[in-house]
């Protein structure tokens, strides 16, 4: 048994998993991992991708949030005793000119470089993550398309076992909100229709491109990963609050999508806020959220989406463990 310590780290928000990864010996003698047993999960909304798009920089104060949270983290894998860690840094950093400020107070609190790593990788560990407790379900056919709908970008994966194709887009909750629904330094409450057909058009132009390298329309099952994915599925089924045990594997139909993003993008701060299962840092951002996911259904013509609490995060355990 290893104890791994896996952080991701996007645009809306850093995210810690330590599990312990039990492992056999297989009849040819080669190690293999057989369980990822869960000892803590937490997420915490650092909005490091704050104004990138605009500035191509990494902000002071997102660079402050998500450092607070890495202090945070540390004492949790310091508590836990992992043996590994790795941290994994998508979109934001990806992006951003100062990205080496980043690096060098990640490695001062955590002792670890992030690893900056390309849209192909993001995707790969998404879909390792997701899909490996799906295979060999009867009621899923495959090939499974994968897609974590992160606040920068949007990751696509087709496959059946293995990763067949993937491809990272710009197209995300916080990069679609900054882009056209903030006027004056605020978000406009609720977004005109202009503002909406804008967002629209953007991202069905990434699917075009996304569809130059992924065979989108190939896939039987969609599996729908992230925060804007699983507050859908949350509003969807009425919980109370957050519960990420009745959100892991849920269906959500197409009709019901597509009902829920109305709602979102035609409410108020105030209405989303109220919303009893919404992550306060999510409430500016999953109107442009949930749009993409209705856009992808649409595309593909899926007639539902399976709902996975497990990605990128596992995928990167698994990577280590």
């Amino acid at each position: 048994m290893t104890r791994v310590a896996a952080i991701d780290c996007g645009t809306n928000s850093i995210r810690l998993l330590v599990a312990d990864a039990t492992v056999s010996d297989s009849a040819s003698g080669a190690g293999r991992t057989d369980e990822l047993v869960d000892l803590e999960r937490r997420m915490t909304i650092v909005r490091l991708g704050q104004g990138v798009d605009r500035t191509g920089r990494l902000a002071p104060e997102a660079l402050e949030r998500t450092f607070a949270a890495c202090r945070e983290y540390a004492e949790v894998i310091r508590k836990h005793g992992a043996e590994r860690i790795r941290f994994v840094a998508t979109s934001a950093s990806r992006d951003a000119e100062n990205r080496d400020e980043f690096v060098r107070g990640v490695v001062d609190i955590l002792g670890v470089e992030p690893e900056v790593i390309s849209g192909d990788q993001e995707a790969e560990f998404s879909f390792t993550g997701a899909t490996r407790e799906l295979m060999g379900r009867t009621d899923l056919a495959t090939p499974f398309l994968v897609v974590d709908i992160g606040g920068g970008s949007t990751e696509f994966v087709v496959g059946d076992g293995h990763v067949r194709a993937a491809r990272s887009v710009d197209i995300g909750c916080v990069r679609m909100t900054e882009r056209h629904l903030v006027r004056d330094g605020a978000v406009t409450d609720p977004p005109t229709e202009e503002q909406i057909a804008a967002i629209r058009s953007d991202i069905e132009a990434a699917l075009d491109l996304a569809e130059q390298t992924v065979p989108l329309r190939e896939a039987h099952t969609l599996v729908g990963l992230a925060g804007s994915v699983t507050t859908v599925s949350a509003i969807a089924q009425d919980l109370p609050e957050y519960d990420s045990t009745r959100i892991h594997h849920s269906r959500i139909s197409r009709d019901r999508v597509r009902e829920i993003t109305s709602a979102l993008l035609h409410s108020t701060h105030a209405e989303r806020a109220a919303i009893p299962s919404m992550h306060p840092g999510r409430v500016d951002v999953i109107g442009a959220g949930a749009l993409v996911l209705l856009a992808i259904m649409e595309r593909i013509d899926a007639t539902e989406v399976v709902v996975s609490e497990h990605d990128i995060l596992d995928g990167i355990a698994w990577s280590i463990a």
